[in-house]
C-alpha cells in the first residue's frame, strides 16, 4: 500500500492518515499528546474498530514518552488521566476498550524500578498491540478467503480494509486476500451514508490494489441481490455481543436483512478483541448518535432545507439470525453463536 494509516515516530509522535480528506487528498495529521489523539479519535481523523484500539494504545504511549514524572506512582496518575480522556472517545468500539484495559494491565500488574522503565514498557505494549493487529488481520483473511469463490461478486459496506486496521483489515482484507490468492472477484461497494466511507475510502483502497468494482447507493443492495448473482455480502464489526448480535456502521441492518430474503450469504469479518462476551445481547450495546449536520450536509455543502432536523445514529445492530457466520483470526464461527462464542473462548 502506498499509505500508512498509523504511523509510530521515534521522536515519540503519532502520525495518523486524516482519513476525513480522502480521496481528495492524502494528508497526514501528527499528534504528541492523548487529548489530541482523543479528538481525532472523535473527529474521525482515525475511524475503525482495530484502528481506534491501536491509536488509543498509542495515544498512552504519548502520555509515558512526554511525561516528565520523577515517580513511577506519578507516572502511572498521568497515565490513569490520559485514560480516562482517551476511553471517552468514541462508545460503540469495543475495540477501543479492550486496547486501553490490556495498556492498563501493563501499566499497573508490574513492578517498575523506575519512570523511564515504565515509560518503555507502555510504548512498547502499544507496539505490540500495532503489530498483533496485522498478524490477526492476515489470518482474518486467510479463513475467510475460503468462503471466496473463484468467481464471486461481493457486496460490502462501509470501510474495513487497511484504513479501519493498522493494516490489511477485516472484510476488505478478506477481499484483498482472495484478490492476492488470484481469485477473481468483483465489489459491489456501498456508498455508505452519511460519511460516505464506501465511495471514499474503500473505493480508494480498492482502485490501490487493483480490484475492480463500482459504487452503489445503499439502497441498491436489494435490487443486485434480485437481479444479479451475488456470492456474498461481507462486513465488519465495532462490537460483537456474546448471543451474536453484531453493532456495525449504520445500514449493515438492511443489507443483512436483505441478503437473508435473497438468499445470499452474509458474513462478518472481525478480531475476536471485537467480540464482547460481557455484552449479552445487541440491545445492551451504546449506539453513538452523531451530529445531525453529518445527515443534513454533504462535506460543507447542505443538502436539506434549513431548520430541519436529523437522527444520525452512527451504527446499528444486527440480530444474530441475519449473520452466516463470522469470521475471526481463528476460524470462522457459525450458528449456533450463543454456545459456539463460549467454547471458542473457553467458556462453555
Amino acid at each position: 500500500m502506498s499509505f500508512k494509516t498509523i504511523e509510530w515516530l521515534p521522536e515519540g509522535v503519532l502520525r495518523l492518515l486524516d482519513q476525513r480528506v480522502i480521496p481528495a487528498e492524502k494528508t497526514y495529521q501528527d499528534y504528541s499528546d492523548a487529548p489530541a489523539v482523543a479528538a481525532a479519535i472523535h473527529d474521525m481523523v482515525v475511524r475503525g474498530a482495530p484502528a481506534i484500539g491501536v491509536t488509543a494504545a498509542f495515544g498512552l504511549a504519548l502520555t509515558a514518552y512526554h511525561s516528565q514524572a520523577a515517580s513511577v506512582e506519578s507516572l502511572r496518575a498521568e497515565l490513569d488521566a490520559a485514560e480516562a480522556i482517551l476511553r471517552r472517545s468514541r462508545p460503540t468500539a469495543v475495540n477501543l476498550f479492550w486496547a486501553l484495559d490490556r495498556m492498563l494491565r501493563r501499566i499497573h500488574d508490574h513492578e517498575y524500578a523506575s519512570p523511564a522503565e515504565l515509560r518503555a514498557a507502555v510504548i512498547d505494549e502499544a507496539q505490540q498491540i500495532a503489530a498483533e493487529d496485522v498478524a490477526t488481520c492476515q489470518q482474518i483473511g486467510l479463513h475467510g478467503m475460503a468462503l471466496i469463490p473463484d468467481q464471486a461478486t461481493i457486496i460490502h459496506h462501509c470501510n474495513t480494509g487497511s484504513l479501519a486496521a493498522s493494516d490489511y483489515g477485516t472484510a476488505l482484507g478478506v477481499i484483498r486476500t482472495a484478490h492476492e490468492h488470484g481469485k477473481e472477484v468483483f465489489v459491489l461497494v456501498d456508498e455508505t451514508r452519511p460519511r460516505l466511507q464506501g465511495a471514499r475510502l474503500t473505493s480508494w483502497e480498492l482502485k490501490e490494489q487493483g480490484i475492480p468494482h463500482k459504487i452503489i447507493a445503499d439502497g441498491a443492495s436489494g435490487h443486485y441481490m434480485r437481479t444479479q448473482k451475488i456470492s456474498l455480502c461481507v462486513v465488519g464489526a465495532d462490537r460483537i455481543a456474546a448471543n451474536g448480535d453484531t453493532a456495525n456502521k449504520i445500514g449493515t441492518y438492511n443489507l443483512a436483512v436483505v441478503a437473508q430474503a435473497n438468499g445470499v450469504p452474509f458474513y462478518v469479518a472481525a478480531p475476536t478483541t471485537t467480540i464482547d462476551m460481557a455484552t449479552p445481547n445487541g440491545d445492551a450495546i451504546e449506539i453513538e448518535e452523531r451530529t445531525p449536520l453529518e445527515v443534513l450536509q454533504i462535506g460543507s455543502e447542505r443538502i436539506a432545507p434549513e431548520g430541519v432536523d436529523a437522527g444520525n445514529p452512527a451504527f446499528d445492530v444486527t440480530p444474530a439470525q441475519y449473520i452466516s457466520g463470522i469470521i475471526t483470526e481463528k476460524g470462522v464461527i457459525y450458528p449456533p453463536y450463543e454456545a459456539n462464542l463460549k467454547q471458542l473462548f473457553g467458556l462453555g
